[in-house]
């Protein structure tokens, strides 16, 4: 078994720290992991993103050039990485920023591929945070693979928010428990 993601956004939407949480909380779940933050002027309002990589076999590079996962959270960064989606791969893209109508010119590139639409942002909303649309996309993204318990989840969330962001918990799991539902409601649905 080898995950192979690539989460990708603005700066300032916390791909990174969503990154390092899912390969902290595959690591807890006994997972050989890779987290791979790409930094430099993205950080500025530019498109951020990092790579993933969750196994039950060691990892020799982090590098991942075929993701076989894409969490999108907007526009510029589904032009830049949906053409790098390999074929029969799955993308959980942010629908409240990224339009279909604006990927149409996409479609052939996208015929062999799973893209699930989900409106992150307003789903953050609705937990308490905007800012926690990353917690939203990694609810939906485990509510699919279910690669580690709500347990682990709760355990990584709280380390990586650490003792000076602790009040953060509670938002933060109120917004993955609303990515979860939602793409647990989407499958079911279609």
């Amino acid at each position: 078994m080898r995950f192979e993601i690539i989460l990708s956004g603005f700066g300032g939407q916390g791909i990174l720290f969503a990154g390092n949480l899912l390969a902290l909380a595959g690591m807890y779940q006994g997972y050989q992991v890779s987290f791979l933050p790409v930094y430099g002027p993205e950080m500025r309002g530019g498109t951020c993103h990092c790579t993933v990589i969750i196994s039950d076999r060691e990892i020799s590079s982090p590098l991942v050039k075929e993701p076989g996962y894409l969490i999108v959270l907007n526009l510029p960064s589904f032009f830049k990485f949906i053409p790098r989606l390999r074929s029969g791969g799955l993308a959980i893209v942010n629908s409240d920023l990224v339009e279909r109508r604006e990927t149409e010119e996409f479609h052939n590139l996208t015929m062999d591929k799973e893209i699930l639409w989900l409106p992150l942002s307003s789903l953050a909303e609705q937990a308490g945070s905007p800012l926690a649309l990353n917690m939203c996309a990694i609810g939906a993204f485990n509510g699919l693979l279910k690669l580690f318990s709500e347990k682990i989840f709760k355990k990584a969330l709280r380390e990586m928010l650490g003792k000076d962001k602790a009040h953060l918990f509670e938002v933060n799991r109120r917004a993955y428990l609303k990515g979860k539902s939602a793409i647990k409601n989407l499958k079911e649905s279609i």
